[in-house]
C-alpha cells in the first residue's frame, strides 16, 4: 500500500512554482493577472496550502500555473503526486470560458429580439401581409324569411287562449284579495263558494245568470274576457245580472209609484139673489 505523502512534499511543488515565476521575472499580481486566478488561490498553491484551494482543483490549478512559469512537472513528478486530489480536470481555459459567454449572451439577446418582434410587429411586417377584401354585390339578395299562415291556424309551441263563451258556458273569473261569499244563480240552480285570498274561483256558467259578492271590494272580476267594474268599497255587497253573452245588464230601474187620484176642482156655487 503507497504510503500518504507528507505536508513537505506537498510544500515543495509550490517552492518550485514560486522559484520558477521570480526567475522568469514575474509577480504574484501579474501572473494572477494573466491567468485571471485570485491572488489567494495562488498564493495557497505557492505556499502548498491546499486546504485553501476548493476540492479537486488542486492539480488543474497546479498545472496551469506551472505551464504559465515553465515548469516541467514531469520531470518533478513525485512531487506533483504528493499535490491531493483524484482525478484531474482539465485546466480552466481563460479565452474559451470569454468565447463561451459571449455566445451565451449572443444567444440570449437573439431570442429577447424574436419575443419582442413577435409580441409587437413592425410597421414593415404588417404592410407585408395581404389584406384580402370580400366583394360585397350592390343588391344582395334578401334574406329568407318564413312564409306566414294566414288563418286560425295553432304554432307549435303557441298557447291559444281560452275562449270567453262556449258551449259549456261563461267563462268567470274571481279573485280575492280577502275573505268572500260568492253566489252565483241561473235556471240551473245556486252555486255558493267561500273565496280566501289568492284562491281564484274560475268556472263557466251558462246565461244568463246573476253574480252575488258579499265583500265586493276585494274581488277582481272577470267575465267573458272583460273585466268587471264594481264598486271598490269594502264590506260592501254587489249583485249584478249577465245576458247569456257575458254582458253586464243595466240594473232595473224602480217602478214609478203610482198617486192617489185628485178629485176635480169644481167652481163654489153662487147663491142668486132674489
Amino acid at each position: 500500500m503507497e504510503a500518504v505523502k507528507s505536508a513537505p512534499d506537498r510544500a515543495r511543488l509550490g517552492e518550485l512554482l514560486r522559484q520558477a515565476r521570480v526567475a522568469k521575472g514575474m509577480s504574484q499580481e501579474s501572473l494572477a493577472r494573466e491567468l485571471q486566478l485570485p491572488m489567494h488561490l495562488l498564493n495557497a498553491i505557492e505556499t502548498g496550502d491546499w486546504g485553501k484551494i476548493p476540492p479537486g482543483r488542486e492539480r488543474p490549478l497546479t498545472r496551469l500555473v506551472a505551464e504559465k512559469v515553465g515548469l516541467n512537472l514531469e520531470q518533478h513528478r513525485d512531487a506533483f503526486e504528493a499535490v491531493p486530489g483524484g482525478l484531474e480536470q482539465e485546466p480552466p481555459n481563460p479565452r474559451r470560458e470569454f468565447v463561451e459567454r459571449m455566445l451565451m449572451g449572443c444567444i440570449s439577446a437573439a431570442s429577447l429580439a424574436v419575443i419582442v418582434w413577435l409580441l409587437v410587429p413592425g410597421r414593415g411586417l404588417r404592410s407585408k401581409i395581404p389584406i384580402v377584401k370580400v366583394a360585397h354585390p350592390l343588391n344582395p339578395p334578401p334574406l329568407h324569411r318564413p312564409a306566414t299562415t294566414q288563418g286560425a291556424y295553432p304554432v307549435l309551441g303557441e298557447v291559444l287562449p281560452e275562449a270567453p263563451v262556449t258551449e259549456e258556458g261563461i267563462r268567470v273569473s274571481l279573485r280575492a284579495m280577502d275573505a268572500c261569499e260568492a253566489q252565483i244563480k241561473n235556471a240551473e240552480g245556486t252555486l255558493a263558494h267561500s273565496l280566501r285570498v289568492s284562491d281564484p274561483w274560475r268556472l263557466r256558467v251558462k246565461g244568463p245568470f246573476t253574480l252575488t259578492l258579499g265583500n265586493a271590494g276585494v274581488v277582481e272580476l272577470e267575465v267573458a274576457g272583460r273585466r268587471i267594474q264594481h264598486t271598490e268599497i269594502m264590506g260592501e255587497s254587489w249583485s249584478g245580472t249577465f245576458s247569456a253573452d257575458g254582458l253586464l245588464l243595466p240594473p232595473p230601474r224602480p217602478a214609478a209609484e203610482s198617486a192617489p187620484p185628485t178629485a176635480p176642482e169644481t167652481e163654489p156655487e153662487v147663491e142668486s139673489e132674489e
